[in-house]
């Protein structure tokens, strides 16, 4: 193998070690995007949302975002960030590193909204602060959605990585044990 080429590979240990720490992640935002629900079964804000709950789906979302960004900063101080495919997952992790800091001000904008539920009282203001509720909310769980999806990405992009570690296994030739020596001729001259 060139030493160009040998440069380029991501150790295989790293790749897979990452792909487990990128797929748990993704799964934690899936799960946080499934979950943190507004609305109640028919489709409705509730007549009193739970500020506390709402607060708390910005707390969480802002330590979701927090394991995004060392994650992203861990793989940017990675000796294998310059690579070609080092480089494209770091990609995919500054896109996941934005989306999900963009979750949590919704979510405190949504908690914010229900906290002034209560005190308006004039229907039109109501009708306005359930549906910012509603779009701050949804936004919220989408950039969860999307930082998911961005690590998927990412995740792929490494592992296509091993499927050309595996690829460049297949041409290097493999090492044969020398023939044995020629076995003596019957005749002696």
């Amino acid at each position: 193998m060139k030493p160009d080429t040998q440069r380029e590979l991501i150790p295989r240990d790293d790749a897979v070690h990452l792909i487990g720490a990128l797929s748990a992640m993704k799964g934690k935002l899936l799960d946080a995007a499934q979950q943190w629900e507004l609305l109640d079964e028919s489709g409705h804000v509730p007549a009193t949302p739970s500020y506390t709950a709402l607060l708390q789906h910005a707390a969480d979302a802002q330590d979701l975002s927090r394991d995004v960004l060392r994650l992203t900063a861990d793989c940017a101080r990675s000796p294998h960030s310059t690579t070609r495919a080092g480089s494209a997952v770091l990609a995919h992790l500054a896109t996941a590193a934005s989306m999900s800091s963009d979750a949590a001000p919704h979510f405190t904008e949504t908690a914010e909204s229900a906290l002034s539920l209560p005190r308006s009282s004039h229907p039109t203001d109501r009708h306005y602060l359930k549906n910012r509720m509603v779009i701050d909310h949804a936004s919220a769980r989408a950039f969860l959605r999307r930082t998911s999806e961005s690590l998927r990405d990412a995740a792929k992009e490494l592992d296509d990585h091993l499927g050309f570690h595996r690829f460049l296994s297949t041409l290097t030739p493999r090492e044969t044990p020398a023939p044995p020596p020629p076995k003596p001729s019957g005749r002696h001259r």
